[in-house]
């Protein structure tokens, strides 16, 4: 990881919060799967329509497959379908279920609560049409990496209030409280990847001060945890976000949800897409997988 990071400096890439919005998901998209694994040959590829969003389904067969919705990370500012398709495919191919990744809308020009709107229409749209779709929406989960994490733990809140069957929420590296008053943020505030400057640009392009303490935004603030679906919660130790991800996950066993919790050892923010590179990243991609397995198996 250190090595990783050394040459990521060397490449002296502008911080995203050096560029506008259009130039940091430009820069974003050029490098997101430099250091992923190869995109894996799959049974089922499909660009498709989701409540009214683009969309694209994997699967590693054509049979009735249980299905996982995935939004991707990008501080609720930057990266598309084309930035995790790597990842996503990984998913699909080592847990044998689907993966439907949803492009829902980003800052500056949706701010917040469109992103939320987005994930829990898709996550809707999803349940009801999977059978269309070839799927077993009865066999549903919801899962994203940093801001995705942060959306696919609201979409848990949502599904408990609709009654909507949902088997397990998948939260990578998530955000969960919107103060970034934990310790990591200040051990990690800058040269760690994500770095401190980043946080406030993405928050600033996304959401108001004065609307940070919804729980939509920061989870970690509703007020009953109680139900939800069971969690797998995968962390980065090096990561501004670990002791807020570290907390949620208290929570959440707290009210009586089953979590599974993996804490990544050495390494950064976003390192489960560096594949090709990070012995930690497969690891952690196979942990995603087997809670997919297991949670959504009939």
């Amino acid at each position: 990881m250190a090595e990783l990071l050394t040459r990521i400096q060397r490449a002296n890439r502008p911080p995203f919060h050096s560029l506008t919005p259009r130039e940091a998901r430009i820069a974003y998209r050029m490098g997101a799967e430099i250091l992923d694994l190869p995109r894996a040959p799959l049974a089922r590829v499909e660009d498709l329509e989701a409540a009214g969003r683009p969309a694209r389904l994997y699967a590693p067969s054509g049979d009735r497959l249980p299905v996982l919705l995935y939004l991707h990370g990008g501080g609720f500012t930057i990266g598309d379908l084309e930035t995790h398709d790597s990842l996503c495919r990984q998913l699909a191919l080592r847990s044998g279920a689907a993966v439907l990744a949803l492009d829902y809308r980003l800052a500056p020009e949706h701010r917040f609560p469109a992103a939320v709107d987005d994930a829990w229409a898709g996550l809707t749209w999803l349940h009801q049409q999977a059978g269309a779709l070839g799927l077993d929406g009865s066999r549903l989960a919801v899962g994203g990496d940093s801001a995705g994490g942060t959306l696919a733990a609201g979409c848990a809140f949502f599904a408990r209030e609709q009654g909507l069957p949902l088997a397990l929420q998948l939260l990578i590296t998530p955000g969960t409280d919107s103060h970034m008053s934990h310790d990591s943020h200040r051990r990690f505030a800058e040269g760690f990847l994500l770095d401190a400057q980043s946080i406030e640009w993405f928050f600033g392009h996304y959401i108001d001060a004065d609307q940070r303490a919804d729980w939509r935004f920061a989870p970690l603030h509703a007020e009953d945890h109680g139900g939800l679906a069971p969690a797998a919660v995968l962390l980065a130790e090096v990561d501004p976000l670990v002791d807020e991800g570290l907390a949620y996950a208290d929570v959440l066993r707290a009210a009586g949800v089953p979590v599974q919790l993996e804490l990544a050892r050495g390494v950064t923010h976003d390192f489960i897409k560096m594949g090709r590179s990070l012995p930690e990243a497969i690891a952690a991609i196979d942990f995603c997988a087997t809670a997919i397995k297991e949670q959504l198996k009939p």
